[in-house]
């Protein structure tokens, strides 16, 4: 690996972590920076994956203050039971990577971002249709909540890219708490999917160590930054960074799948 190589992995990780806290989607700038330093699809994305791990961990930490929010909010005890459920759903999503061909997915994922974008986009018309939060039943608002994670940790341990947009846009219409906060929980969510990907892929996958030691720490530093940035923007203006960053995200999967 040469100094241009390890000067563009850098600036993709940090820039990759930044985006994740806030928004989700960093994989879109990771994958595509590995590629070009001359790794394949596949050990491109499963590289991409265990490098941008830590990004997540970091974010957390970054979001800690919401996260504490959030838990007096709401039951704790609720919030620490969606930890085996994000970990079984990566778990599947996971396996169903390794066991299918990575171009079915191609075609749909793009799909699945933009809806995800229009989900938050449209949030408040939706929450008219479906019920708001705070018309639901405790029972009926916590299945829903686990049916989101399931969903979202099962997309993440698939492929991840824009995982943070779809679980912004889900988390969002069964929980009546600010942007802040939903991202709070969107990052841990996204820590916990990451983790099950990283122990997978490090057993069966082809990863690029020397890769993964140069993003890594950058993505550290940029989902600590970015977390700490999504604090700081009103939930209006973090709403429509997020929708934005979305559209993007899966107007460019669009035009990498039929293009």
């Amino acid at each position: 690996m040469d100094l241009p190589d390890i000067a563009l992995l850098s600036a993709a990780g940090l820039a990759a972590g930044a985006v994740n806290a806030i928004a989700g989607g960093g994989s879109l700038i990771t994958f595509p920076a590995l590629i070009a330093t001359g790794l394949g699809s596949v050990p491109a994305n499963v590289t991409n994956s265990i490098s941008v791990f830590p990004g997540y961990v970091a974010a957390v930490y970054g979001s800690r203050t919401d996260l504490a929010d959030l838990a007096r909010d709401s039951s704790k005890r609720t919030l620490l039971s969606l930890v085996p459920t994000s970990i079984v759903a990566a778990s599947l999503g996971c396996a169903l990577l390794l066991a299918t061909p990575e171009a079915a997915f191609d075609l749909v994922v793009p799909f699945l971002v933009l809806a995800a974008a229009a989900v938050l986009a449209f949030q408040d018309r939706l929450r008219r249709l479906v019920g708001h939060p705070k018309d639901l039943s405790p029972g009926r608002r916590r299945l829903s909540l686990h049916a989101m994670v399931f969903l979202g940790s099962l997309y993440g341990g698939y492929f991840g890219a824009a995982l943070g947009v779809m679980l912004v846009a889900a988390l969002g219409l069964v929980l009546d708490q600010s942007m802040a906060r939903i991202s709070a929980l969107k990052n841990v969510i996204s820590a916990l999917g990451g983790l099950v990907t990283v122990c997978a892929f490090a057993l069966f996958g082809p990863v690029d160590w020397a890769d993964v030691l140069v993003v890594a720490p950058t993505a550290v530093v940029g989902g600590y930054l970015g977390a700490r940035l999504a604090r700081r923007l009103p939930s209006r203006v973090l709403k429509a960074l997020v929708v934005v960053f979305g559209v993007t995200v899966g107007l460019v999967l669009l035009y990498r799948a039929f293009f």
